[in-house]
């Protein structure tokens, strides 16, 4: 017999954390957990402020609706519902089937805070190619030009991310690129989104080498997988996409390109973190996911991020919101 609950889960966040115009104090979302009379499986259902097109407010009426079909075993159309409860649910689906490895990809790009002898310490812990990421276009973008130069010059091993989520005009991205060392932009992995429209981005890529990847651009209307000059990558934050299944689809499809696809986090909690973990370790093995914001928490929920010590909110001192 069919059973299901969702749950509502409040986690403090760490006091630095910003989205965009946002302070994030803490994150708010829903557990939908699954039981198919033998198994036990739960998804996580939690819209990004300031990124996700619906709240989570109806976030939780579009995922009773999904449940509710689910129980009376009608036929599911996931991506037709909104993309968190999408992906939440067919995390969940997933699981029930024991369909999603239990190994998981726990090797996150570091998120740099501008000191290198921090990043440093972290590179030193990675095995393998030592990457890392920086946020860019928050300020002025001869100073991002600059520190990104100045870690590339120091750490000769190095290869970086980089993510200006469209936040630059063509002459500003001209303004971050003329302070990066020619002979350093090839340790550029990729930058995402660098300008306010794909057009720019491109262009900005054909003058300066400096390769690009889509990310907010995966998430247009219409957007589909194709050979670009200079795009050498695709970032899937499932969370903000869609259903586990369209987020595969995406990843082959970026895969018989050539292209890199790299599973990403929209912040959260420990429970869809480690499925991220494990699906970037199922479905894209040969590259490091960007899953390095367990940090920005103040407790993880449900399931422990390998090496994490911070406390552990259970399901069971949460609200149960619905169940039938």
């Amino acid at each position: 017999m069919k059973t299901a609950k969702i749950y509502q889960y409040q986690l403090p966040m760490d006091s630095g954390v910003i989205l965009r115009e946002q302070r994030l104090q803490q994150r708010d979302g829903l557990v939908i957990e699954l039981s198919d009379g033998i198994h036990t499986a739960r998804g996580e259902v939690a819209p990004l402020p300031e990124f996700s097109q619906e709240t989570l407010e109806q976030a939780r009426e579009d995922l009773i609706s999904l449940t509710q079909s689910w129980l009376n075993n009608e036929e599911l159309d996931l991506d037709s519902n909104c993309p968190s409860v999408a992906f939440g649910f067919s995390m969940a689906l997933l699981e029930i089937e024991k369909q999603l490895p239990q190994e998981g990809n726990y090797q996150a790009a570091p998120l740099c805070s501008g000191d290198p002898d921090d990043l440093v310490v972290k590179l030193n812990e990675m095995s393998g190619k030592k990457i890392a990421k920086i946020k860019v276009g928050l300020y002025e973008p001869i100073r991002d030009g600059m520190v990104v130069n100045m870690f590339l010059e120091l750490i000769s091993d190095l290869s970086l991310r980089l993510d200006a989520n469209r936040g630059w005009t063509a002459k500003k991205a001209e303004q971050f690129a003329n302070y990066v060392h020619p002979q350093f932009r090839s340790r550029i992995e990729f930058l995402e989104e660098p300008c306010t429209t794909p057009e720019e981005s491109l262009a900005f890529s054909k003058a300066t080498d400096i390769a690009i990847a889509w990310d907010e651009t995966v998430r247009d209307d219409g957007f589909t997988v194709e050979t670009q000059e200079g795009v050498t990558a695709i970032v899937i934050k499932p969370t903000l996409v869609g259903s586990v299944e369209k987020c595969i689809s995406l990843i082959e499809q970026a895969h018989q390109l050539g292209m890199q696809a790299v599973i990403s986090s929209s912040i959260e909690s420990s429970l869809a973190l480690t499925q991220l973990a494990r699906l970037a370790a199922w479905k894209t093995p040969e590259t490091i996911p960007g899953l390095d914001t367990i940090d920005l928490f103040k407790m993880q929920l449900d399931t422990s991020w390998p090496n994490c010590d911070l406390p552990v909110a259970q399901l069971a001192d949460l609200e149960v919101i619905w169940e039938n």
